[in-house]
């Protein structure tokens, strides 16, 4: 059993604790790594190095391209690299390899990009209304940024973060899932490789009120970058408030999946199975309520049933595998919950509906792919996150009826619309209440497009020129080219 160490100040070092947590992989059931259990003095070292890092030494005195150009090199490392940390997060979150091979492969593109635009972040000279001044604005980092990073895609997610905030000069310290942190390790020994000062990238696994806590309310933190649940995000608000520090917020979804009359159907089907089924629902991004017009409704339904009874579960790391196992036994727990619910409150059970035996006796946590049909949105099963391979269907007339459905959630992640008529697209997408809206398509994300929710589904947004101002603040210079100073009691 491989056995991990905390990534401080360019060093490895086992937790002051002396404690260890096991990793399991979700298909077999084994345990298959120790991850440290780190505690508050072990937070306390990693800001110390991102905080001195930040002040003193190489990484302050590298200009934007030459930190720009550090970042290109990282890139270029992790594409080298992409495989094997594909077969360790696999190992780790349950996740198709086919899926966590496409996103490791795709890492790299996060540092090309923001790496390109370290040296093109530019202030302004506004044009004032005083005379004998001239008055200029720059953008600079922050300071230390804790990353908090999910366990369904840890890597990915981490690229989001970790590439603008870098960019933008500050040093991080990282806190991946107690689930999930074995790739975020191997990712930090990347970062060492690729000659990052010592300090600038950190990395302290463990418990959440044992570390993340702990990271995200220590005095020298400035910023805070969250993807997780709304209860958590909700936590890391008001830890992170009486430090008056920056805070962005990815969480939740119950993105409804609208599919119009006119819409291509077979493309349809696939959107909505690849919008709730992939990665086992274990995705924010989920089109979990899939809205169908009534007069395809029943149509739609017997296709989407039809083709989702034929998903294979299976190995994660089988090509021939379509649905993967749940990533922990509390997540199993609570989706069969959910399904439980959903049956009590009277919605239709038209597929799956219970937990399936590990493919080939490994002992994996498995859901089957789920459909409730007769949904109304005021039930449980339409208003809160599942995270789970589980689909509820409700049914519209029109347009205005298709939008007041969708809207009427807590959440405003995504949403996507299936339609041949592009006014109709429009239309649609323009008041629907939510930060990403797919036309024809779904789950598709990149990093030249801001990403992030509206109402409780967050704060901020990720990705794109966007992402690298939520790093930065914003000083205003004023410089004096006048004679002599004006009376010193009136302002200027």
């Amino acid at each position: 059993m491989k056995t991990y160490q905390l990534y401080i100040d360019g060093a490895w070092s086992d937790p002051r604790s002396g404690k260890w947590m096991e990793t399991v992989n979700p298909y077999t059931g084994e345990a298959w790594a120790r991850i440290p259990r780190a505690g508050n003095g072990d937070v306390d070292a990693a800001v110390e190095a991102a905080h001195n890092a930040f002040r003193q030494g190489e990484w302050p005195e590298l200009n934007a391209t030459r930190r720009g150009l550090r970042l290109r090199e990282f890139a270029e490392i992790l594409a080298a690299n992409a495989e094997r940390l594909a077969e360790i997060e696999v190992r780790d979150n349950g996740k198709l390899h086919v899926e966590v091979l496409n996103q490791c492969r795709y890492l790299a593109q996060w540092f090309h990009y923001y790496g390109g635009l370290a040296d093109k972040i530019e202030g302004a000279v506004p044009p004032i209304d005083k005379t004998d001044v001239l008055n200029l604005t720059r953008h600079e980092p922050l300071g230390v940024c804790a990353l908090i990073t999910p366990w369904n895609s840890p890597l990915l997610l981490l690229a989001w973060k970790a590439a603008p905030a870098l960019a933008a000069g500050n040093t991080i310290v990282v806190k991946p899932s107690e689930y999930t942190s074995a790739s975020t390790l191997e990712f930090a020994a990347l970062a060492g490789q690729a000659g990052f000062p010592r300090g600038v990238i950190n990395v302290v696994t463990g418990l959440g009120p044992e570390v993340g806590d702990s990271l995200v309310r220590h005095a020298s933190v400035r910023k805070v970058a969250f993807t997780g649940g709304e209860a958590g995000g909700a936590s890391v608000n008001t830890a992170a408030a009486p430090g008056f520090k920056r805070v962005s917020l990815e969480l939740g979804g119950k993105s409804a999946n609208i599919v119009f009359e006119d819409a291509d159907l077979d493309q349809a089907v696939n959107g909505a199975i690849t919008g709730i089924f992939a990665a086992s629902g274990q995705s924010c991004i989920a089109g979990s309520r899939l809205l169908l017009q009534e007069s395809i409704h029943d149509a739609f339904l017997e296709r989407l049933v039809s083709l989702a009874g034929e998903a294979r579960i299976g190995d994660p790391m089988s090509p021939d595998t379509q649905v993967g196992p749940i990533t922990t036994e509390l997540q199993y727990r609570k989706i069969l919950d959910y399904i439980g619910i959903a049956k009590s409150e009277g919605a239709r059970l038209v597929l799956g509906g219970g937990s399936v035996p590990a493919p080939g006796g490994n002992g994996g946590l498995f859901v089957e792919p789920t459909i409730f049909a007769d949904v109304s949105n005021d039930m449980r099963i339409a208003q809160e996150e599942v995270f789970g391979p589980v689909l509820s269907v409700l049914r519209f007339s029109d347009e205005e009826e298709a939008i007041a459905i969708a809207n009427d959630v807590n959440y405003g992640l995504a949403a996507g619309v299936w339609t041949e008529n592009m006014r109709r697209a429009i239309r649609v997408s323009e008041r629907l209440e939510a930060g990403t809206v797919w036309v024809n398509t779904y789950r598709s994300t990149s990093y030249t497009t801001p990403f992030g929710g509206y109402k409780a589904s967050g704060l901020g947004r990720e990705n794109g020129m966007e992402a690298i101002r939520e790093y930065l603040q914003t000083k205003s210079v004023w410089y004096y080219a006048g004679g002599d100073v004006a009376n010193p009691y009136t302002r200027r």
